[in-house]
């Protein structure tokens, strides 16, 4: 019977705890038994994810180089030419201390095959350098714009 109020009572206060803007976890554990381990076996902690560092990642050779691998790789949707819809669409990803870049997304877009078409020019690109903080390589996570332009 006291398990069973104790219970009632970490949930209750953790849900006040939520209406106050507080955030509260609650672990219920079984008695350890012959069948069940004592501990729960150990989750790999998430890394830290910066959107800043000391030093920012970079596209290997830098803005020039950034440039023309954009313009050597773009192909303009048919759509978009048969509009000439130009504009830019935003992205981010996540630099990891590698350099490989996870979860493109777009976060702006424009619709017409360029979304896509952005999605796909940031999943060609090589590794970039990764970003630091105190010298030491971290997550980033970027924002970028691609810019299209119909002639």
């Amino acid at each position: 019977m006291l398990r069973h109020f104790t219970l009632a009572y970490v949930l209750a206060t953790a849900v006040a705890g939520r209406a106050n803007g507080q955030t509260a976890s609650v672990a219920a554990t079984a008695p350890a038994t012959e069948h069940s381990p004592t501990a729960p076996p150990a989750q790999p902690a998430a890394p830290t994810v910066y959107f800043t560092a000391h030093e920012m990642p970079a596209f290997p050779g830098g803005d020039a180089a950034l440039l023309k691998f954009l313009a050597s790789k773009l192909h303009y949707p048919a759509a978009a030419l048969d509009r000439s819809l130009s504009g830019k669409v935003y992205l981010t990803f996540t630099v990891d201390p590698e350099g490989r870049l996870h979860d493109p997304h777009v976060v702006r877009g424009l619709g017409f095959g360029l979304d896509d078409e952005a999605l796909r020019l940031v999943r060609l690109m090589p590794w970039w350098n990764p970003g630091k903080i105190n010298g030491q390589p971290v997550w980033v996570t970027l924002t970028m714009p691609i810019a299209f332009r119909a002639l």
